[in-house]
């Protein structure tokens, strides 16, 4: 069984998820956005050791806070990305385009591909390519738990923007329609901005999927 605790982190209020599974008490984090030390501190109020970072996309506002988390930790965690997202993660997920400065960024020890097999303790999770928010943004999906990590992707009534850098309108939809609707109605979405949802409610009433 996993347990997910989620932060609203940063300067646009970014969903960060720190997940552990209860037995091992092995933890990981989820686009680690801003503070890391509020994830690291919960980490070790509940006993878990962080072993993994697991970036959905390389927007500073997904990533701005995984160099506090690396330095609190006295074992370094593994940083997991998609190679495609690389080129935006080197330039701090474009942080200066929008006059923020965010601390150093450790380089990415995990190559993320579409179909990867991810463990948390006894816990899988399969990586899922969603382009067009991003050239390189995945999803996390645990079957199991019946919840996807779909970062900016989809949100409750709305879609990640596609007018920044690597963003495509038309990519993003299809990847919607292609990597989150093709899941049983019952599973939870947790975004990467504002409140959770479901498939099944967003397959109803997402003003922009019909």
């Amino acid at each position: 069984m996993i347990s997910i605790i989620s932060f609203i982190l940063g300067p646009v209020e970014t969903n960060s998820y720190l997940i552990a599974d209860e037995e091992s008490k092995e933890a990981v984090v989820i686009d680690p956005a801003w503070d890391g030390a509020k994830i690291v501190a919960e980490a070790v109020t509940r006993n878990w050791n962080i072993s993994n970072i697991w970036i959905t996309h390389a927007h500073f506002d997904h990533l701005g806070g995984t160099g506090e988390v690396v330095d609190l930790l006295d074992t370094r965690p593994s940083v997991a990305l998609h190679p495609e997202d690389l080129a935006m993660w080197h330039a701090q997920g474009g942080a200066q385009l929008f006059g923020i400065r965010i601390g150093h960024v450790p380089e990415p020890s995990q190559d993320l591909s579409h179909g990867q097999q991810l463990l948390l303790g006894s816990t899988q999770f399969e990586v899922r390519h969603a382009p067009g928010h991003s050239k390189g943004h995945v999803m996390f999906y645990c079957q199991s738990a019946k919840v996807l990590f779909c970062g900016d992707v989809i949100f409750r009534g709305g879609i990640g923007r596609t007018d920044l850098p690597g963003g495509d309108y038309n990519t993003l939809i299809e990847s919607i329609y292609s990597q989150v609707l093709t899941l049983p109605d019952e599973t939870r979405l947790m975004s990467g901005h504002g409140p959770e949802t479901t498939v099944g409610v967003e397959r109803i009433h997402n003003p922009f999927l019909g």
